[in-house]
């Protein structure tokens, strides 16, 4: 059976000029620092560079770098904590090639910066990497790259948090004291694969959605994607594409939108009710989409935008899924039982076999792991508690970007409501 707890088998996981410099210097009380545990001479200025940080950033998507950005432009004195060697690396190193966004590129821009007006409306990757990159130059961000947080403490007799983290390189321990601490980790941080008995015996490869690429390898394979969300339904797509014999499962009803109808459903989120948009988007979707019970895709009885807020889950931008799944070159199936050897069992009581499977099955956070002593901000899921428009920030100098499942344009406004909310401090 399929339970919610990560699996221990062997599958493959996971030149534009700077702004100019304000003539405004923010300063606090007493300056954060920072010590380094057998640190070597030649960090020194890497030292000095951190020990004047007044705030610590923990992850460096789009999160941290839009909350990088709107902390230069206040000129507040910060430093960027990166477990990776790179930034960005869901998007450089663990996305598919054929992703684009699926929102029209003004809900996904991040703060003080605009997409050049010649990229495409639906930005796809290898441009929005280059968006990225030109970001990352204009606002001069320089995270500090392998540098994993394992604690974060506040201590209470000096007012600052006590940020504990290892260079993932070197071993050795760093440890950053601060007077406010940005968690910037996003809610897509470490790749989920479920348990699913008999899974360490099948044969062929298993993979979650961060390893794969194309289906070129998958042509002619029976594949199975488990999970139905975006990423399931268009990496289904993809191999159905490659000539893959693709089968999907979809364990739970799911709301099917297209890219046109679902930034109708945002834009008319500013002049009416969210429960009258979601009235009109499944309106539209069953014009447009028909009834797709028949080929096992059930609908919810919650409108889409209902169950994001509510539930986090998104729904299904169609790209073409649809019409494979109807003309029957993608199969929907229900939840996974079990495997075994290299045929798997379903819910329903029937049997496929398989060559390949890949598994979609989204992400989980570890916050809750370093994060200590935080009972207002961040959920177990590590998704802020609090309601908007209130949600990003906790209690002492504690604040979150991008955790309201609110996609780029949440993390735009998050970011430029905590730089200002820190320049306003006493």
């Amino acid at each position: 059976m399929m339970t919610h707890q990560a699996t221990r088998t062997n599958i493959q996981s996971p030149h534009i000029r700077s702004p100019p410099r304000t003539s405004t210097d923010f300063r606090l009380p007493s300056r954060s620092h920072i010590i380094i545990i057998a640190a070597k001479a030649t960090k020194t200025k890497r030292m000095e560079q951190e020990a004047a940080a007044a705030v610590v950033v923990v992850g460096a998507g789009p999160s941290g770098l839009a909350a990088s950005a709107c902390l230069k432009t206040l000129s507040i004195p910060h430093v960027v904590l990166e477990r990776e060697d790179c930034f960005a690396s869901l998007w450089k190193k663990y996305a598919y090639d054929r992703l684009h966004l699926h929102l029209r590129k003004r809900f996904c821009e991040l703060p003080h910066m605009h997409f050049p007006p010649d990229y495409p409306e639906y930005v796809p990757k290898d441009q929005l990497l280059r968006y990225f990159d030109d970001y990352v130059a204009r606002f001069g961000i320089e995270p500090a790259y392998g540098r994993s947080v394992e604690s974060a403490v506040y201590d209470e007799g000096d007012g600052r948090w006590r940020v504990g983290a290892r260079d993932v390189g070197s071993g050795e321990a760093v440890e950053y004291r601060c007077r406010f601490l940005v968690v910037a980790t996003g809610e897509s941080s470490d790749a989920f694969i479920p348990e699913v008995e008999g899974i360490e015996g099948f044969g062929g490869k298993v993979i979650h959605s961060t390893r794969y690429k194309n289906g070129k390898e998958f042509e002619n394979s029976r594949v199975l994607v488990v999970g139905s969300g975006n990423s399931g339904m268009e990496i289904a797509l993809d191999l159905a594409n490659h000539g893959a014999r693709t089968s999907i499962v979809v364990r739970s009803p799911v709301h099917v939108l297209s890219r046109g109808i679902a930034n109708l459903g945002l834009a008319l989120l500013k002049y009416f009710s969210l429960a009258t948009v979601d009235s009109l988007l499944v309106l539209l979707s069953k014009l447009v989409y028909g009834d797709m019970s028949k080929y096992g895709l059930r609908r919810p009885s919650e409108g889409p935008f209902l169950m994001k807020t509510k539930y986090g889950k998104y729904p299904f931008i169609d790209l073409g899924t649809c019409q494979k799944i109807k003309s029957g070159e993608i199969q929907v199936l229900p939840a996974l039982k079990r495997i075994e050897g290299d045929v798997a069992e379903f819910e329903d009581g029937k049997s496929h076999p398989f060559d390949a499977i890949v598994f979609c099955t989204g992400f989980k956070r570890s916050t809750y792991k370093w994060l200590k002593g935080d009972d207002y901000l961040l959920n177990e899921d590590g998704i802020a508690k609090p309601s908007f428009p209130n949600h990003w920030k906790g209690e002492k100098g504690l604040y979150c970007v991008g955790l309201s499942r609110s996609g780029f344009y949440g993390i735009a406004s998050d970011a430029q409501n905590i730089a200002n909310d820190i320049k306003s401090q006493p």
